[in-house]
């Protein structure tokens, strides 16, 4: 049977594997900018908290986003990422009308090829966007947390990703 979430109970495929804790985190590349890139390989080293979400400008995505930016302040040995298949000049623009400091919580961009939705079994094809999930993923790029929240409108249990990140912290 194929993955599926749903979006105000309409389902929608997913794409890729369904992800789960003791899985290595796989790679893939994301936009920083129009012409910086950076693969996720790269940013190891730290425990990683990776917030998945369809589009920064929806209220929930906003909302989930505001909340890990928050939460980056607090834990100083966990690095954060959003990540999402707007482009990186939208995701700068939300990042700078919302206070976001993108020095602690990083926004990348999924848009040019799509790899991380397919490598992290996020990607709703149909929409060309990201289904919700949050991954924590320990210094040594083991998955030790995996949400994909099934119904894309619905917020991720932000506890329980925050928790299993200070435990590795």
């Amino acid at each position: 049977m194929a993955r599926q979430c749903t979006l105000k109970g309409k389902p929608l495929r997913l794409d890729g594997p369904q992800l789960k804790p003791g899985d290595k985190a796989p790679d893939a590349t994301l936009k920083k900018s129009l012409v910086d890139s950076i693969a996720i390989s790269a940013t190891h080293g730290k425990t990683r908290i990776f917030s998945v979400v369809p589009s920064l400008d929806t209220p929930v995505c906003a909302l989930q986003t505001k909340r890990f930016n928050e939460e980056a302040a607090k834990l100083a040995n966990v690095d954060f990422f959003t990540i999402s298949a707007d482009l990186p000049t939208a995701q700068a623009r939300f990042c700078g009308a919302e206070n976001i400091n993108r020095e602690r919580l990083q926004v990348l961009s999924d848009h040019l090829d799509t790899s991380f939705g397919r490598a992290y079994g996020t990607l709703i094809p149909d929409l060309r966007v990201e289904c919700r999930a949050v991954f924590v993923v320990d210094k040594t790029g083991v998955i030790r947390h995996a949400e994909y929240v099934p119904e894309v409108a619905d917020h991720p249990n932000y506890d329980a990703a925050l928790a299993c990140a200070r435990q590795l912290a």
